[in-house]
């Protein structure tokens, strides 16, 4: 696993290279941030470790002796923060600890849960802070593991190797290394009992744990599909408003994410159904929805890292008529208007006629059909004009 280089260690580096405010890295568990930060960090303390708690309960001082940040220093050192957000009292703690520290020290803090739920309470890091979101491996960091410097980047041949291991091995840097379907097997249960029995439990007020369990077992089944609350709910015998909060506290977590649909009136479509996908494409026996699904990740992905790195508010969203009915599968906006439209086909080479009525009425500059069985073609699947069937292979190697 040490062995692949990563993309967001290079944006850590730049990052650390010219900017003072802290770095924020939230993803899934085992995507890598640990292993990211010991390649960077002189310094690190984790929640999880009784020691190193002591210290980061000790406060603003107590955090400043053990960096000893009262010695001069020619370059200062970077304290890494990790599982911080285990801690009720984090965000009062960094506010504190930078205002006063933060000349003498870069700061890295992550989180297997994501790091924004501050923005929902009254201590505020504006200005204190840059979030990255991190990601399973895809296709265009094992090609180019670099920060882009821009949106499009130019197509490469992933080669057989990395094409159909990800396919089969997902995205998570250890199975991927491995290679090995038992691990895999292995490597999924144990993840799946740590994030329901060890984060959910630690970091929530849910005690139905077994409800929980279960709902999250079922959304494991139906990556791709809208998601009914109703339903959900009574498979597992709860309230729609509760299979409601548990799906966002899924999805805090990174087992899944939801895909609105696409709407001019912002508020409307937050009414409308969401999809669900799965962030680990590897649990999916169904070949169609295994791929759907690792596209969806793949421009996820992309729309998230263009973001943080400020090249743009990319959003992504699936489309639907008036009447409910999925056209196109995905959708994504760039500064709030439509920038890409795609549709995801395992083996059909025939644009779909949805396809061009969705570009044609929103006006994308960008329409694919991304077809997973068709071989890799060098070309550049952004200069082309109008809809056309691409191969997945050369779309997804021109994403970060």
């Amino acid at each position: 696993m040490n062995d692949i280089p990563r993309l967001y260690a290079d944006i850590v580096r730049r990052h650390l290279s010219r900017d003072r405010q802290m770095i924020f890295i939230s993803g899934p568990r085992q995507v890598g941030k640990t292993t990211l930060c010991e390649g960077i960090s002189t310094l690190h303390l984790n929640w999880d470790n009784a020691s190193h708690r002591a210290i980061l309960l000790g406060g603003e001082e107590k955090i400043a002796d053990f960096a000893g940040l009262d010695r001069a220093r020619a370059e200062p050192p970077v304290l890494v923060l990790d599982e911080l957000h285990h801690f009720n009292g984090w965000k009062r703690l960094l506010k504190g600890f930078f205002d006063v520290y933060g000349k003498r020290v870069r700061v890295i803090v992550t989180g297997s849960a994501r790091l924004d739920v501050f923005k929902k309470s009254g201590d505020s890091l504006m200005g204190r802070y840059f979030p990255y979101r991190m990601h399973p491996l895809s296709v265009g960091e094992l090609l180019r593991p670099v920060q882009p410097d821009g949106v499009i980047l130019p197509p490469a041949r992933p080669g057989s190797d990395i094409w159909d291991a990800l396919l089969r091995l997902g995205g998570f840097p250890e199975p991927f290394a491995k290679g090995d379907a038992a691990f895999l097997a292995r490597w999924h249960r144990l993840r799946f009992e740590q994030l329901v029995r060890e984060d959910i439990r630690k970091d929530t007020a849910i005690r139905e744990l077994d409800q929980m369990e279960s709902m999250a077992r079922i959304l494991a089944t139906r990556s791709g599909e809208q998601l009914v609350w109703s339903s959900l709910g009574a498979e597992v015998q709860v309230g729609e408003i509760t299979a409601r909060n548990w799906t966002s506290v899924l999805e805090s977590f990174f087992f899944g994410f939801r895909v609105r649909p696409w709407a001019r009136d912002i508020a409307g479509a937050l009414r409308k159904t969401p999809k669900w996908y799965l962030r680990d494409w590897s649990r999916i026996r169904d070949p169609g929805k295994r791929n759907e699904t690792m596209l969806a990740c793949h421009l996820l992905k992309a729309a998230q890292l263009w973001t943080d790195l400020g090249l743009g508010e990319f959003e992504l969203f699936y489309v639907r008529d008036k009447r409910g009915k999925t056209e196109v599968d995905f959708l994504l906006s760039k500064d709030g208007e439509p920038w890409l439209v795609a549709e995801c086909k395992s083996g059909d080479a025939k644009v779909s006629p949805s396809l061009r009525t969705v570009q044609n009425a929103t006006r994308a500059p960008h329409a694919f059909q991304v077809v997973f069985s068709l071989p890799y073609e060098e070309l550049d699947c952004f200069a082309l004009d109008g809809p056309f069937a691409v191969p997945a292979q050369t779309l997804l190697s021109q994403l970060p």
